[in-house]
């Protein structure tokens, strides 16, 4: 899969966004993995931090986005229980926007702006989903070229609805129909209810880096991309990546793996699985400062659900955390495969993608049985899965069709805690792995 110039496509919806073909700084990856690791791990912990850092933080947050819920859906409640105190899980959704207006800085020029203004796209989308006994939790990237049905949209506007498309790429949501359309569409094809969701921007990447004191990943091959900002050189081996040499690593693409997208995430999820580590395991949590520090960084770069106003509320979900284990914190990929109508799209691998919706609908933790992707690899793994009949396409090969009906996988057995297996077309790994990433060079 190639990277192409910025989305041609220009979805129905409001008007006063702008798409062009991107310059270098591609940030919206890298603020949305950082603050989903903030979410899954960073929180935790801090009930008996200051009043006045809660009040600090929470006059940070901007003002929410109500979520409104789907038609034969139950509304979306407005008095959020205590997750920790009450057993019950979470469903949240994060949406990097790729958009430069307001941002300022060096996103101010003519170019930055033709890139991409307005609401922007949803140029990273990812699910974090917790169980109901907070005993596994999976946080779901979904590529941003995925061709889906994309449903009707309640208007930002208030005025109206959006309609509809039976195809369309997938990080278009955002521009179409804001944060609710982009619930919307995640709702529509995993089978779950979201409560909590929120748009972030790519303005303070390097402040959250550097209030985690920089994040230390490991290189199975140097990396060298010279499209980033600053661009990447990066040496074979332990190498400790903080403010803007870490927004470059999480946006590189021609640097890692196979310059593609796919490879990209990949990428991101080797840095999110070594944050966690150090959040959980290298004295994050025992530092309330540091918390706040990350906290803030976030929140001054989002624009959250109305249900995400109340900085409690992250307090409450992220104890619901506080006993996962690294080990039980899963970060996937949502499975796809090449776009017969376009080999620079691509489509859901549906067998693979209804396991894994399964799985999350019935609440059941899963066990990886693929690949940790493109641009990563496990250095303790004996070998590599290879991947079945109908997987992600190489990027120089052409798309292997997709077949949408046929060979379903048969749906995740057990009753809700049992663990699953799902198929070896899904990549991921878990928080407690030690991959590396492999350079594209």
């Amino acid at each position: 899969m190639t990277d192409l110039p910025r989305r041609h496509q220009r979805a129905r919806g409001p008007a006063g966004v702008r798409h062009g073909r991107l310059p270098r700084r591609r940030g919206s990856t890298a603020a949305l993995k950082l603050f989903a690791a903030v979410v899954v791990v960073a929180f935790v912990s801090v009930g008996s931090v200051a009043a006045y850092a809660v009040w600090d933080v929470a006059r940070s947050i901007k003002t929410g986005v109500h979520l409104q819920a789907l038609p034969g859906h139950s509304a979306i409640p407005q008095d959020i229980p205590n997750v920790a105190a009450i057993p019950g899980g979470v469903n949240l959704l994060l949406a990097g926007t790729d958009s430069r207006s307001d941002l300022g800085g060096v996103y101010s020029s003519a170019d930055e702006q033709d890139a991409s203004s307005g609401a922007g796209n949803n140029d990273v989308t990812m699910l974090l989903h917790i169980a109901q006994d907070h005993k596994s939790m999976m946080v779901v990237s979904f590529p941003r070229d995925l061709m889906v049905p994309i449903p009707d949209c309640p208007d930002p506007s208030g005025k109206g609805v959006i309609d509809g498309t039976s195809y369309a790429q997938f990080n278009t949501a955002l521009s179409r129909g804001g944060l609710n359309c982009v619930v919307a569409t995640v709702s529509k094809m995993t089978g779950l209810d979201i409560p909590f969701a929120a748009v972030i921007n790519f303005n303070g990447v390097s402040a959250m880096s550097n209030a985690v004191g920089g994040v230390t990943v490991c290189l199975a091959s140097p990396v060298k991309d010279e499209y980033t900002n600053p661009p990447l050189d990066l040496p074979a081996g332990e190498n400790t990546v903080v403010g803007d040499t870490a927004l470059s690593f999480l946006r590189s693409r021609h640097g890692v793996g196979d310059g593609s997208d796919l490879g990209r995430i990949s990428n991101q999820q080797v840095f999110l699985s070594a944050l966690a580590r150090k959040v959980v395991s290298g004295g994050v949590l025992s530092n309330p400062v540091q918390l706040y520090a990350l906290a803030k960084a976030a929140v001054n770069n989002i624009t959250p659900s109305d249900t995400l106003t109340n900085p409690t509320t992250l307090v409450q979900i992220a104890l619901a955390l506080k006993d996962t284990g690294l080990q039980n914190m899963v970060f996937v990929q949502y499975p796809a495969v090449g776009d017969p109508d376009n080999p620079n799209r691509v489509v859901p691998q549906k067998s693979a993608a209804n396991a894994l919706n399964q799985a999350l609908v019935n609440d059941q933790p899963v066990k990886l049985t693929g690949s940790t992707g493109r641009a990563a690899e496990d250095p303790t793994a004996t070998a590599s899965p290879a991947p079945d009949a109908g997987g992600e396409p190489s990027p120089t090969a052409p798309a292997s069709p997709a077949t949408p009906d046929a060979g379903a996988t048969p749906a995740p057995t057990g009753t809700a805690g049992s663990q699953v297996e799902l198929p070896s077309t899904i990549t991921g790994q878990t928080a407690a792995q030690q991959t590396c990433t492999k350079g594209n060079n």
